[in-house]
């Protein structure tokens, strides 16, 4: 971990002393989106609502630069100018780096076909068989720990080495033992619960962030 991405963690549990007891899960989930980001993997996100809301949002924190420019290498800027076209150092100077991150329940079209077709709680599960492979990602919300959709994505993630990281509420529910990583935050209605899973994750993005595209 870099000194950087280090300060920043400690910053951040500093400010949220409610949820410093999940450092140890902040440190191994950002291992693995780390490990993600080197390898070319793909993060899936999913939840249902208000963490739909938040799946999108974490999708947009890894998919365009988040507190800091995520500057294209020497070799993309390579092929970018090899291309002729006279927008090459316009394009040089606006992409940003990311870890591919996709929004499971972003696809509309996809999901009412699931939902019609099959049933309502495979429309996570039918999207990770489909897209997943080894040692890409699934961040998995659920306040509840027990919504069955994103419970069978879970499920079908682990079957096929896809490690998941779950952000429930204090009990867990039945995701909680599926994940490699569960973020067991400090309360039991949804409002509260999603209260702490915002700060959480933009943390991981920042750390990510800082990990893979800036420079010590």
């Amino acid at each position: 971990m870099k000194q950087k991405t280090h300060i920043c963690l400690t910053s951040f549990l500093s400010r949220q002393p409610a949820l410093a007891f999940l450092a140890p899960e902040i440190n191994k989930a950002f291992e693995i989106l780390v490990a993600a980001g080197i390898n070319k993997k793909l993060v899936m996100v999913c939840g249902n609502g208000g963490s739909s809301a938040d799946a999108a949002h974490i999708v947009g924190e890894m998919m365009n630069k988040f507190n800091s420019p995520r500057p294209v290498t020497s070799d993309h800027e390579c092929k970018l100018r090899a291309t002729g076209s006279p927008n090459a150092d316009y394009l040089i100077g606006k992409l940003n780096r990311t870890v591919a991150t996709i929004d499971l329940s972003s696809q509309s079209g996809l999901i009412s076909a699931i939902a019609n077709d099959v049933a309502a709680d495979m429309v996570f599960a039918q999207q990770v068989f489909g897209y997943g492979k080894p040692g890409d990602v699934l961040i998995a919300l659920s306040t509840s720990g027990n919504s069955p959709n994103v419970l069978n994505a879970a499920v079908v993630a682990r079957a096929f080495e896809i490690p998941v990281i779950a952000f429930t509420g204090e009990k867990g529910g039945s995701l909680a033992p599926e994940a490699t990583v569960a973020f067991k935050v400090p309360a039991h209605s949804s409002a509260q619960i999603q209260e702490f899973h915002l700060p959480l994750y933009h943390v991981l993005c920042a750390m990510v962030e800082i990990e893979l595209f800036i420079q010590d």
